[in-house]
């Protein structure tokens, strides 16, 4: 690769603009949309916001951790940057398509690169049918909530929730409820990422439910579809000490 052109996009925190700073001193960047590799500085959010925000441009993106946890993000390093980036390692993910309905007969859709969530907004459970396929599994889920995640957003809320860690390559999903009363023994289940998953909500108003699609929220809704998107694929580049599919096996194995 000869040298590639960069954009910089920084978080708001003194830690990313002070690195945005020294980056900016040594190399040359131009926008996004003319960028080989996007350069993002922050954390996990910082990551995520970028992804969702420059999808349609079909661009690499190039973490660094300037935030907390940084489990999608390499080390920060403002040396030696273009050299990372030729010895870069790809990894690609797969966000899911949300589409729901709300209690007003209005559709959202938005993409979620985590996971999405069903959520109670009431003091009162939430009562879900969850179909598979066009397949009802599980006619009543009484719950605070459930949620699919894909392989990338595993360790995330999903892992929270006592969900599965899934490898980034084993083409699955995790459906993984959230604070399950009946059934209560019910911990969820893997599917194939192919699966389509959709949820009745059930006894509304009363038991109002919202639907969270990474940082879009629908409130009110009365029926929720879930699919991988066939039409996105985002890249994400890692030194290959740093490399995500090994993060996330070592997750399975911490104390």
């Amino acid at each position: 690769m000869s040298t590639p052109r960069l954009a910089i996009i920084a978080s708001t925190s003194d830690t990313a603009r002070e690195a945005e700073a020294g980056l900016l001193a040594r190399y040359e960047t131009v926008p996004p949309e003319e960028a080989d590799v996007i350069v993002a500085l922050g954390g996990d959010g910082l990551m995520l916001r970028t992804l969702h925000k420059y999808m349609t441009l079909g661009k690499p993106v190039f973490g660094l951790n300037c935030g907390s946890v940084g489990f999608l993000m390499n080390r920060f390093e403002a040396d030696g940057l273009y050299e990372r980036l030729q010895n870069a390692q790809p990894v690609t993910i797969k966000p899911l398509h949300m589409r729901a309905r709300t209690a007003g007969g209005n559709w959202r859709e938005a993409s979620a690169i985590n996971e999405v969530s069903l959520l109670r907004q009431t003091r009162q459970t939430s009562k879900i049918r969850i179909k598979v396929d066009g397949v009802v599994r599980l006619e009543e889920l009484i719950c605070d909530g459930v949620l699919v995640a894909t392989p990338a957003g595993s360790t995330a809320y999903n892992l929270s929730a006592d969900g599965p860690i899934l490898p980034l390559r084993a083409g699955i999903l995790a459906l993984t409820p959230i604070v399950a009363f009946r059934p209560r023994r019910w911990r969820g289940a893997v599917l194939h990422n192919t699966a389509h998953v959709e949820f009745d909500i059930l006894e509304t108003p009363k038991r109002s439910v919202s639907a969270v699609a990474d940082f879009t929220e629908v409130r009110d809704v009365r029926y929720v579809s879930i699919r991988e998107d066939p039409e996105r694929a985002l890249t994400l580049w890692f030194d290959p000490e740093h490399n995500l599919e090994e993060r996330i096996v070592k997750e399975q194995f911490l104390p």
